[in-house]
């Protein structure tokens, strides 16, 4: 079931208006719903979406799972399900937070502008609560906010 698909091409302007956001953050709910789910993050820590490798993308044989991860921003570990979360947080907070990370895991810090930008907007149309999977760069639901599974 399609449900969301990241869109490089979405403008900001509404998210600057804010003081809380909704973003996604690791869950450890829902785990185990899928043979193949894992959870190495930090419960409740920022996740972003990062480009799956070259065996993941082109669906090879014996794939690490990273196209189907949220990557921790904190931990630098991953996890197969994120919960979309309505935080006390401004865009250039979370604009912050996303450099920060990105300059600790080794990544170039001013890809921050950009991500920031494409994450929001991935979350920015569910409901918080709202409990989601990834397959590359489709975004679909595992559990609604009131406790209801897909």
């Amino acid at each position: 079931m399609l449900v969301g698909r990241v869109n490089h091409t979405v403008g900001v302007p509404d998210l600057l208006k804010g003081k809380t956001m909704k973003v996604l953050v690791a869950t450890s709910a829902t785990q185990g719903t899928r043979p193949a789910d894992f959870n190495y993050c930090v419960e409740g820590e920022l996740v972003w979406l990062s480009e799956p490798c070259y065996r993941d993308a082109h669906r090879l044989p014996n794939p690490c799972g990273c196209g189907r991860a949220f990557a921790g921003l904190a931990s630098h570990r991953s996890t197969t399900t994120a919960v979309v979360a309505d935080l006390p947080l401004t865009y250039a907070e979370y604009e912050e937070a996303l450099q920060a990370g990105l300059t600790d895991a080794g990544w170039p810090g001013e890809w921050a502008i950009d991500l920031a930008s494409e994450q929001a907007n991935l979350a920015r149309f569910w409901e918080g609560g709202t409990v989601v999977e990834r397959d590359l760069d489709i975004l679909s639901l595992r559990r609604y906010p009131d406790g209801r599974m897909r």
